[in-house]
C-alpha cells in the first residue's frame, strides 16, 4: 500500500462503516482487513468521505485575464481553494470567444487547465449559436468524452433562435449529452430593469427586482417543456426559488430526466441582505430569495427533488462587486464559494440534523459522478475508484474570514460565521494535496476526468 486510512468511519454506499482503507497507484484498492502503508493518517473520530464534486464553476476569464474585466480566480487558485475545502475535482464552464466554435473554446480551456489545475477537472462547453456546425459539434464533443452542453435561456438570443435550441437538445438526447440550463427569462429581466431605470431606482438594494421569481419560474417551465419535447437529460443549474422548484418536482414525478442544482447562497442567505449597505456582494444570478424560499430548497435536499449543490463558482473583488457606478440590473455576478460549500452544507445540514451523511455524500460528490458520466471512478469509495478521499472532522469550529482563504475575491458572503465540520486531509488519487487550509499539491498535477455518456441514474 502506498497510504492507510485508519480507524475512521467511511462513508460508503448502503452506510457508513468503521473500518480502514487501504490506497495504492491513486486508487482504493481494500477497505477493511490487515493492511499497512509507509504513510498512514490516524481518522479515528472522524469521517472519511468521497472527495467533493463541484460540477458548476467558472475558472477561464471571459476576455482577457482573471481580476481584470472577468472573476479574480483562475484554474490555480480555484482549485487551490476547492481543495483546501474538501472538493477534488471541478467541473468548469467553457466559453468560445468571439469568432470561435465550441470545440477551439474547449481545446483552449482544457490546455489551462492540465497546465494549472491541481484538481481533477472536466469542462462543459457553451453553446451560444445553435447553428448546424454547433449542433454537429455535440456529438463531436460527446465523443471527444465532454458529453454535455450549457445553454442560457437568460440570454436573448436563446428567444431569438428557439427552435435551433431545441435542435441543439434533440442532438444531445440522441447522443447522451446532459444540457445544463440557466433558467431565467429575458424579456422579464430586460422589462424589470427597464422600469427600474424609468422610476430612478438606482440602489443595490433593488437587485432582486431585475430578476423576480416569475423570471426563474417561467424559464424553468419552459426548460421542462424542452425536455419533454426533446428527450434530453436536463440539468437546471442554480436553482433558487420555491416555485420553480415545484415545477421540477411535477415534472419529475412524470418520469422526466430532469435534474435540479441549487446553490449554497440560495441555502444559507436570503433578500433582505441586499438592505446592508454592502449588499451587493451578494449579487448572484438568480438573486436571492425569501425564508420560504430557502426552507423549500432544504425540503426539496430531503425528498429528493435536489440532486446536487454546486458553487457557480465565479467571484470579483469586493471593489468590484462594491462599485458605485453600477446600477441594480449591472451588479457583478458571483462570488468564491469553494472552500467553504463542504463545511457550510455540514455545518448547517448535517451537524443540525436537517440532513444525513449519505444525502451529504449524495449532493456533495456521488450525484454528480452519476449525472456526468464519471461513477464509479469519482463520486464513491469503493475498491477501483479513484483515491479521492477527504478526512472529516466533524468537532473542527472555525470562524470564515474570506480575506484568509485561497480565493482572490479577498471576502466570503459568509465572513464572521462560525462553521463546524472541516477536513483534516484532502487526498486526489492517492496524493496528499491539502492538509487542514494548506494546500500542498501543485499547478499541473489535476487530470482530465475521463466521461461516458449520459446513462440515466
Amino acid at each position: 500500500m502506498d497510504l492507510v486510512i485508519k480507524g475512521g468511519t467511511v462513508a460508503i454506499d448502503g452506510g457508513p462503516i468503521m473500518t480502514d482503507v487501504g490506497v495504492a497507484d491513486g486508487r482504493i484498492v481494500q477497505l477493511g482487513g490487515v493492511m499497512s502503508a509507509d504513510v498512514e493518517i490516524d481518522a479515528r473520530d472522524k469521517f472519511v468521505l468521497p472527495g467533493g464534486i463541484d460540477p458548476h464553476v467558472h475558472l477561464t476569464p471571459l476576455v482577457t485575464g482573471p481580476g481584470v474585466d472577468s472573476w479574480a480566480d483562475d484554474f490555480e487558485v480555484g482549485t487551490r481553494a476547492a481543495l483546501a475545502g474538501g472538493v477534488t475535482t471541478v467541473g468548469n464552464m467553457s466559453f468560445a470567444r468571439k469568432g470561435e466554435q465550441m470545440i477551439a473554446g474547449m481545446e483552449r480551456d482544457m490546455a489551462d487547465a492540465a497546465a494549472n489545475s491541481i484538481a481533477d477537472y472536466f469542462q462543459h462547453p457553451v453553446l451560444l449559436n445553435p447553428d448546424k456546425t454547433g449542433i454537429d459539434q455535440i456529438a463531436e464533443l460527446t465523443a471527444m468524452g465532454h458529453p454535455s452542453v450549457k445553454i442560457f435561456l437568460s440570454f436573448r438570443r436563446f428567444d431569438r433562435d428557439v427552435s435551433g435550441f431545441l435542435r441543439a437538445m434533440s442532438q444531445a438526447a440522441d447522443v447522451g449529452s446532459v444540457v445544463l440550463l440557466h433558467c431565467e427569462d429575458a424579456a422579464i429581466m430586460g422589462c424589470c430593469a427597464d422600469r427600474l431605470q424609468d422610476q430612478g431606482l438606482t440602489e443595490h438594494r433593488h437587485y432582486p427586482e431585475t430578476s423576480p421569481v416569475e423570471a426563474e419560474r417561467i424559464a424553468t417551465e419552459r426548460a421542462v417543456g424542452y425536455c419533454e419535447t426533446t428527450g434530453a437529460a436536463s440539468y437546471i443549474v442554480h436553482l433558487s426559488s420555491q416555485a420553480a422548484l415545484q415545477a421540477c418536482r411535477t415534472a419529475r414525478a412524470r418520469g422526466l430526466p430532469l435534474y435540479v442544482e441549487t446553490r449554497p447562497i440560495y441555502l444559507h442567505l436570503e433578500r433582505s441582505r441586499f438592505d446592508e449597505p454592502d449588499g451587493a456582494k451578494y449579487a448572484g444570478a438568480p438573486p436571492l430569495r425569501d425564508d420560504a424560499d430557502r426552507d423549500a430548497l432544504w425540503a426539496g435536499i430531503a425528498d429528493g427533488t435536489v440532486s446536487t449543490v454546486a458553487t457557480d463558482h465565479a467571484p470579483w473583488t469586493l471593489e468590484q462587486k462594491l462599485d458605485s457606478t453600477l446600477g441594480p440590473h449591472q451588479l457583478r455576478q458571483g462570488m468564491a464559494e469553494l472552500e467553504t460549500i463542504m463545511p457550510m452544507l455540514w455545518s448547517l445540514g448535517v451537524a443540525t440534523g436537517r440532513m444525513s451523511l449519505g444525502r451529504f455524500v449524495e449532493m456533495t460528490s456521488s450525484n454528480a459522478a452519476k449525472l456526468f458520466g464519471m461513477y464509479p471512478q469519482k463520486g464513491c469509495i469503493a475498491p477501483g475508484s479513484d483515491a479521492d478521499l477527504v478526512i472529516w472532522d466533524p468537532t473542527e469550529s472555525r470562524i470564515i474570514d474570506g480575506a484568509t482563504m485561497h480565493s482572490k475575491a479577498g471576502y466570503s458572503p459568509y465572513d464572521g460565521w462560525e462553521v463546524t465540520g472541516w477536513p483534516t486531509h484532502t487526498i486526489s488519487r492517492g496524493e496528499i494535496v491539502a492538509e487542514g487550509s494548506l494546500v500542498i499539491g501543485q499547478p499541473g498535477r489535476g487530470l482530465a476526468v475521463p466521461r461516458q455518456p449520459f446513462d440515466r441514474p
